[in-house]
């Protein structure tokens, strides 16, 4: 699976722009963009949506390749609905893997497990 500075590279390469482009574009260092596609940093909401719109993609398609642990959503959808919380703390203490939780949210059956 590609992270985010992948995913960000790849599309930079796609629209054929240098690092010094996307960064004038962006309003950012080309130092700052490099360290985010070699992994060393993480943009902020507002720098990844700045990078999306001159990438030509959105911001969604950029989250879904940070593999940092998304903590404030996690808690702000487990304060907005208990029920969140439970599935959470059932997860955790089972034997799910990774693979299999994104299967789920594929909408596909989990794999080796009975229903």
């Amino acid at each position: 699976m590609k992270t985010l500075g992948e995913r960000i590279r790849e599309l930079r390469e796609k629209e054929d722009l240098s690092l010094r482009e996307l960064a004038r574009k962006a309003e950012l260092s080309p130092a700052f963009i490099s360290d985010i596609e070699l992994g060393r940093r993480h943009p902020s909401p507002k720098v990844l949506k700045r990078l999306a719109r001159d990438l030509h993609t959105s911001p969604e398609d950029l989250k879904r390749f940070d593999s940092r642990p998304p903590l404030k959503e996690l808690r702000r959808v487990a304060s907005e609905n208990p029920r969140f919380a439970v599935a959470y703390r059932r997860v955790l203490d089972s034997d799910v893997t990774p693979d299999q939780l994104l299967d789920l949210a594929k909408g596909k059956p989990i794999r080796g497990k009975k229903r």
